[in-house]
């Protein structure tokens, strides 16, 4: 069930309720990884390019990077995006001749309708410590943050708490941060802002998402 497709909603669901059970919410996940990867898709139509990318943990500098293509091969339903976007990924990071202590996914993880999104997925698949980083709330409720950076509030869904509402730059939007895989919710928010020295989105994921969009313009396709 883990390695096929879904054809329909109710078969996504059930793989999701699988898959839910081997993620781990503790973690600690690592503290200051030494490469971190950004992962990101970019669609035109039916045709998608999957991209990952891989910095060095402390400069932010690229290591390597690695982009496929492809075509949806899930219809677009609220709250199962992982499976128009994880076989790509998963393919994407295949290619990778180097590991990534930490991957940050453009999305979410518990932070979503049925506590398992795109990050947990992608690393319960893996194997990999995963976040989600997302620019809006998809699921919740929180107080507003102060406007100090490195400011946050809890995201709260159902009375349980799904992630946290972020400020990585004075005054600006905040991000919403929520565990994947193997990590945990404070280790998460640490390596997001040490991932945001100069913007509001995470280094990893403004490369992933760059590299993803010239792949659509550049038309890769799965070797």
């Amino acid at each position: 069930m883990r390695g096929r497709t879904p054809r329909t909603v109710a078969e996504a669901e059930a793989i999701q309720d699988e898959l839910r059970a081997l993620v781990d919410l503790a973690g600690p996940g690592p503290l200051r990884p030494a490469r971190v990867a950004g992962v990101d898709v970019a669609y035109d139509g039916e045709r998608l390019a999957a991209a990952v990318a891989v910095l060095d943990g402390a400069t932010l500098e690229v290591v390597e990077q690695v982009v496929v293509g492809g075509r949806v091969a899930f219809d677009y339903v609220p709250g199962l995006l992982a499976f128009r976007e994880v076989p790509a990924l998963v393919e994407a990071m295949g290619r990778l001749t180097v590991t990534p202590d930490l991957v940050v996914c453009d999305g979410y993880g518990l932070a979503h309708p049925r506590r398992f999104g795109l990050a947990c997925h992608l690393g319960v698949l893996t194997g990999l410590p995963t976040i989600g980083v997302g620019k809006t709330a998809f699921v919740g409720s929180y107080p507003v943050p102060a406007a100090e950076r490195g400011s946050w509030s809890e995201l709260t869904l159902d009375g349980d708490v799904v992630g946290r509402v972020l400020r990585t730059r004075d005054g600006v939007k905040p991000v919403f941060v929520s565990v994947g895989h193997r990590v945990d919710l404070e280790t998460a928010c640490h390596n997001v802002l040490a991932l945001t020295p100069r913007y509001r989105l995470p280094e990893t994921t403004r490369v992933s998402d760059q590299l993803s969009r010239k792949g659509l313009i550049e038309n890769v396709t799965f070797e």
